[in-house]
Formats: structure tokens, sequence, C-alpha cells
């Protein structure tokens, strides 16, 4: 794949790209755009090997996975977002914000292997076969992680 063909194909997936990531990341756009630009670099080094055997969103979605897994593993603990929830103002513009901020909460109590099928499944619409590509996952393991990740998410937000 050259430059011309690449950037052809990102250019109808980089947004959808950058708001998989903030769910990933939790709402937080400023991880969110340094995992997309990684993973953007990492896609664009490693397009000559792409054969074009598989979708490109399968592809770029598997590499920007492996960059948020290998963020969190370096990730330094933050504030909580339950303290962040309880002190905004959501009648505040710059507090609206937080109004994902249950659901962020939530899903920031999932595994990120876990998050991640989850989000593909539901906000992106990847099928279990196609999720499996994406997370170098078998099928049953998809499978436990979408069940896992719907008992966790009813769990939590029921309260």
């Amino acid at each position: 794949m050259n430059r011309e063909e690449f950037i052809a194909h990102i250019r109808g997936e980089q947004e959808q790209l950058r708001r998989f990531l903030l769910a990933l990341c939790l709402g937080n756009r400023d991880e969110a755009d340094d995992i997309a630009q990684e993973s953007l670099v990492k896609a664009y080094l490693s397009s000559s090997g792409y054969q074009d055997k598989g979708k490109f969103t399968s592809w770029l979605y598997r590499i920007a996975h492996h960059t948020f897994l290998d963020h969190m593993k370096n990730r330094k603990s933050l504030q909580p977002l339950d303290t962040a929830y309880d002190i905004a103002d959501t009648s505040m513009p710059a507090d609206r914000s937080f109004r994902y901020q249950e659901l962020y909460a939530a899903l920031d109590t999932l595994p990120p292997k876990e998050r991640s099928s989850i989000l593909l499944f539901y906000i992106k619409g990847y099928s279990v076969k196609e999720i499996c590509q994406i997370t170098d996952s078998s099928e049953d393991a998809v499978k436990k992680q979408l069940s896992r990740g719907r008992e966790h998410l009813k769990t939590k937000l029921k309260r």
C-alpha cells in the first residue's frame, strides 16, 4: 500500500477510530488522541505489510486496540471518576462532559479486553468473528468477555 492509498483509507476511518478510543479511554480526550496518533503512525509504518486480505478497518482497529492495551499497562493512576462526577455542575458548559460519567465509571471497572469487546460489539457493530481478529482472541473468549462485561455493567449501572 502506498502513501496515497493509506491516506485514502484513513480519511474515512479517522474520526470513527478517535470515537472508539475516546470510549475506551473513558472520555479522556487527550489520552484517546495520543493513542489514535500513535496507532496511525504504527499503521502507516506497517502499511507496506498490509495484504488487503481483510477489511482495512479491522486491521486499523487491531493496531489501535493493541496500542490501547500497551498504554493501559503503563498508565498511572488517575483521580477516580466517581469523585470527578460528584463535583461536576452539569449546568456549566465545561462540566457537561461528565454526562457520560456513570457509563465511563462502569466501563472503568471492566478489564481492558472486556471493555474493548463491549465497545466493538455494541458501539462499533462488529461481529464476534471480527472482534476475534481485532483482539487476537478466540470466539469463546470474546463471547465470555461480552457476557461478563454485560453482567458487570448491569450490576454497576443499577446502583
